[in-house]
């Protein structure tokens, strides 16, 4: 059986994000029989600066975009395209919007043990679907757990700066590629935006 080596940057907060990743996911299903998928997820801070307690989603999206109602209208395409696949993104509800670099630690720890995909997507649908505050460390370290990844690991990585520079360099590396948005897939020697 071919195997297949799918890379994917995204962030925790990114609603593309998570509609990419249930379509991949939805086409690897489809194609288990001919590939193997290895699928691992690169962190990509769409707000890097963002601070350690997080911001206000209403002020942020029009700090970052302008008039929260033009927004709204703007992502309309967004919106009907997760209602097909079942996701019901309601921006007018949304938490506060968290620093994910810590999360992308966590992300990245859970690779080892082969959860990355599920503490990914727990995350994901933490924050978008069911509105979790994500600047709650508690909230974030209960996640993972439920993920099934090991309480006392987690707190210990939580504790250090494990991690951090890995987190760093990984980042680095595809805005040196030119990487400026997510989701970004690579795939072997593909490489193109989702």
């Amino acid at each position: 059986m071919k195997s297949i080596q799918v890379k994917i940057a995204s962030d925790v907060v990114c609603p593309w994000c998570l509609i990419g990743k249930r379509e991949l996911e939805k086409a690897m299903e489809t194609l288990k029989s001919d590939y193997r998928f290895e699928l691992q997820f690169l962190p990509f801070e769409l707000a890097p600066d963002m601070p350690v307690e997080g911001e206000d989603f209403k002020t942020h999206i029009s700090n970052k975009c302008g008039d929260f109602e033009m927004f709204l209208q703007r992502t309309q395409m967004l919106i009907d395209r997760g209602a097909a696949i079942g996701i019901d993104f309601n921006m007018r509800e949304m938490p506060k919007t968290p620093n994910t670099f810590l999360m992308h630690r966590i992300i990245q720890f859970a690779y080892q043990s082969g959860l990355q995909a599920v503490v990914k997507e727990a995350y994901m649908s933490a924050y978008f679907i069911e509105r979790t505050d994500l600047t709650d460390l508690e909230t974030v370290i209960d996640i993972a757990v439920k993920c099934g990844l090991d309480e006392e690991h987690v707190r210990a990585l939580v504790a250090s700066q494990e991690g951090v520079a890995e987190i760093k360099e990984l980042q680095s590396n595809m805005r040196s590629m030119g990487i400026t948005g997510v989701p970004f897939i690579v795939t072997g020697k593909q490489i193109g935006r989702a």
